[in-house]
């Protein structure tokens, strides 16, 4: 069983290696070893963490990080990244759960929100499964290079009625 926690700053080191590790796997299906979760710094993410405005949640089972997921917000929409599981922890509900925590936590602290956002490698036909399954719709592709083709998505939120 595992645990979802805001993730703080103290967690870098441990996030980092976990961004890695679950990261590997998309890098080789789409031929490309400098894809961002795999470049992002050490440093960049102590930032994240440490930026009030930034939410970044974790899944723990027992002692260690299994999972992780970030969000931003602009305007009325938030974009949803980095979501990242453990290899060997895969296929227990990790995923989806911190997917629907993190949009539980992007309502309460954002009321207005209108839309969630996020993409992932036109390879990844587990990843867009899961996303259809919460509601997300593809948007657009996007070729990045000539191996790299992104699938946006959306979902759509129902912005409560103004009193």
């Amino acid at each position: 069983m595992f645990e979802i926690h805001r993730a703080l700053p103290a967690d870098a080191g441990e996030l980092f290696t976990l961004q890695r590790a679950a990261f590997v796997d998309e890098a080789q299906a789409c031929g490309d070893p400098f894809i961002l979760p795999l470049t992002e710094s050490l440093e960049r993410l102590e930032r994240l963490l440490a930026d009030p405005g930034s939410l970044v949640l974790k899944a723990v089972c027992g002692s260690r990080t299994v999972g992780a997921v970030r969000a931003g917000v602009t305007g009325a929409n938030a974009v949803v990244g980095r979501l990242a599981v453990a290899p060997d922890m895969r296929r227990r509900g990790i995923a989806r759960a911190l997917l629907e925590r993190v949009e539980e936590d992007l309502r309460e602290r954002h009321p207005q929100l209108a839309a969630l956002t996020l993409f992932t490698g036109a390879q990844s036909a587990d990843n867009q499964r899961l996303y259809r399954q919460l509601g997300y719709a593809v948007t657009h592709r996007e070729r990045i290079a000539e191996h790299l083709v992104m699938v946006h998505m959306r979902k759509e939120l129902a912005v409560p009625a103004q009193e």
